[in-house]
């Protein structure tokens, strides 16, 4: 009797069990549904047992988020390396940035095929200096073993080709990683008269322009005392740009914002916001954004790389300059002056652009396609970008299918185009 043939295996890589928990068991779970063995890496927390539990393997790995210790970071390229040639993988799936960067170079030595995501430039770039420099010559001598770099917006992938880390030809622009627009639906907001709510959902760091959000909630409040402003997201204690739980809770006493905690359902706390916001200085694609957008909010975000990416300004949401409180209250304070129903109106915008342009089956269809060309096996077809035009294009005879649920006193929805005039 001849042996059962070996499955594929594919090694999904990120710096934390919360990353790929929260941004990447679809694809995951995609793999899987393909006949692919999958392993999950990532420095041990709670998260990994929920991966274990949905199926996944999961294998610990030696990272420091932090860590500039040349020794420790090599060892962990070296442990890298002994895991791969252990495991054998036909493909690895690399995101965040160091781990984009080290397993690049452990697969290089192992002459395994690697895919890699860039979502978002991280700390390194956001803070220039040797760091970046440091940065930029690591990326450019790891990316070039690989198979494919996917960026999330085009203002990453144009500084990546440009320098010359990524040849132009292996760079691609997806959606982000996409919103599941069946889960993220809209739901009326709760309570007539109720106070107007803003609400920025993100990881507690200044380079999220919380500082800026609580700046502008001073100003705004200052004429709108009965506004409300609240944060939703965890303290991450190991990224230099941490805000601190001391600054947070003189935040909290002093009464301009409302921090709700972390949780892993973001959508009941969307559901109770009139306005989502961001002002985040750089990002790959925010994922908070589409999914609030998926839920038919209106959003306020900056003009920052990904960040505009999402949002039409003027039409599903606006859009503040980056790291100025000032003009983002400006933008808070229009966003309270315009209504109702121009608000539903960005709403229902914002929910249509999310379904054309930014659906997670995009970014798993094309997955699907790099990793079946890699690995030799027939695992289906990606959209192709004339098909995604084609859809774009016959949007407007499909508003009716995506409109936010009314409530008895909304009119009709008026034609495409809120504020023109911003």
């Amino acid at each position: 009797m001849s042996a059962e043939k070996k499955r594929p295996c594919v090694v999904v890589i990120a710096n934390t069990t919360w990353y790929l928990w929260n941004f990447r068991m679809s694809l995951m779970r995609m793999l899987q549904e393909q006949g692919l063995e999958v392993v999950a890496m990532a420095p041990a927390d709670s998260y990994a047992t929920r991966i274990e539990e949905a199926g996944i393997r999961f294998v610990s790995i030696p990272l420091n988020r932090r860590g500039k210790n040349f020794l420790a970071e090599g060892r962990t390229v070296v442990e890298l390396c002994r895991l791969f040639r252990m495991l054998k993988p036909d493909v690895v799936l690399s995101y965040t940035p160091k781990p984009n960067i080290y397993a690049s170079l452990a697969c290089r030595a192992c002459r395994i095929p690697i895919v890699n995501n860039v979502a978002g430039l991280g700390y390194a770039f956001i803070r220039k200096g040797v760091l970046q420099l440091v940065a930029t010559f690591l990326y450019r001598a790891a990316f070039a073993w690989s198979r494919k770099v996917f960026f999330q917006n085009n203002d990453d992938l144009s500084i990546f080709v440009e320098k010359g880390i990524v040849k132009p030809h292996l760079a691609e622009r997806l959606p982000g990683s996409g919103v599941d627009t069946t889960r993220f639906v809209p739901v009326p907001r709760q309570g007539a008269g109720a106070p107007f709510v803003f609400l920025l959902c993100a990881r507690l760091l200044w380079d999220k322009g919380i500082g800026e959000y609580v700046e502008a909630a001073r100003s705004v409040r200052s004429t709108s005392a009965e506004v409300v402003f609240r944060l939703l997201g965890p303290l991450d204690d190991g990224n230099p740009a941490a805000i601190s739980a001391k600054q947070l809770q003189e935040w909290v006493d002093e009464g301009v914002v409302e921090y709700l905690g972390s949780t892993d359902s973001v959508a009941p706390y969307f559901a109770g916001a009139d306005c989502v916001v961001l002002p985040s200085y750089r990002e790959g694609v925010p994922r908070t954004l589409l999914e609030a957008a998926s839920m038919g909010k209106p959003l306020i975000t900056s003009d920052a790389p990904g960040c505009r990416d999402v949002v039409e300004h003027g039409t599903t949401g606006l859009v503040c300059a980056v790291r100025d409180a000032e003009d983002l209250a400006r933008q808070m304070n229009t966003m309270l002056e315009i209504g109702a129903e121009q608000r539903r109106e960005m709403g229902v915008l914002g929910r249509l652009k999310m379904t054309e342009e930014f659906s997670e089956t995009i970014v798993l269809e094309r997955y699907r396609a790099v990793v079946a060309g890699i690995v030799g096996l027939e695992l289906g077809e990606a959209p192709s970008a004339e098909s995604v035009e084609a859809k774009k294009g016959a949007k407007k005879g499909r508003i009716a299918a995506v409109l936010m649920p009314r409530r008895e006193e909304d009119a009709a929805v008026p034609a495409k185009g809120v504020l023109k005039g911003l």
